[in-house]
């Protein structure tokens, strides 16, 4: 059975919606929250069979309000792709695969955003991301991947949406198992609040529910053959 180890930096973002993809594969899972007293990232030792890097809420990377972890966890990542080892990453985790991957990151405002991204490579995820496909993201500051990462897919301003750092770390701008709970959540634990209209994103992203539903099992498919996470 595969073991992943999952980086959490607030206690609303977690898997979402993909917990019951990796229940139903038997992947087990264990959530590491270094944001908690006496608590820190897990080791290189200890992962297991991949890592996954999930989003910050108004934590960033570029310097306006950084991760307290954020250099740990670059150092970490950087010793996953030297092993080989998968990694997925989401939002702020994207962040920190860029950087440890020799990419960059630039400043943005904290946002909430639900929108579409799309497909810009055929054969992303093995051929199995959608064409177009929901775009949640919930965050500050973004990913600028290196010039050897391949991208794809787009949001809807034409910004990397994902994109891939060698066969198997995949970083996602947004959160591909997001639920309105945790944007209910993430708002609530936190003083600073996105600088958009939170409101018409709501309202979009009620309306997106059955789609983000139907889009994660695609993404879910091509992800788990990239990881080889149901290989024994």
């Amino acid at each position: 059975m595969k073991y992943l180890s999952v980086i959490q930096h607030t206690s609303a973002d977690y898997l979402g919606l993909m917990e019951d993809h990796l229940e139903g594969r038997g992947i087990r899972f264990n959530y590491s929250r270094p944001f908690t007293e006496g608590a820190s990232p897990p080791d290189i030792a200890t992962i297991g069979d991949g890592l996954i890097l999930l989003g910050g809420g108004p934590w960033g990377s570029a310097g306006t309000r950084d991760v307290p972890t954020l250099d740990v966890e670059v150092k970490l990542v950087r010793a996953c792709l030297m092993m080989g080892k998968p990694v997925l990453a989401f939002g702020l985790g994207a962040q920190i695969l860029s950087l440890a991957a020799d990419g960059a990151v630039e400043s943005s405002p904290l946002e909430f955003l639900a929108g579409t991204a799309t497909r810009t490579d055929n054969n992303a995820l093995n051929g199995f991301l959608p064409q177009k496909f929901a775009h949640i993201t919930y965050g500050r500051d973004r990913p600028l991947p290196p010039p050897y990462a391949k991208e794809l897919a787009i949001d809807a301003e034409g910004r990397t949406a994902i994109f891939q750092i060698g066969k198997n770390a995949i970083g996602f701008t947004g959160h591909p198992g997001f639920k309105l709970a945790m944007a209910e959540d993430l708002i609530m634990e936190f003083d600073e609040q996105p600088s958009n209209d939170t409101a018409q994103e709501f309202s979009k992203l009620r309306e997106m529910k059955t789609a983000i539903e139907d889009d994660l099992v695609a993404i879910m498919t091509g992800l788990i053959q990239l990881t080889g996470w149901m290989k024994n």
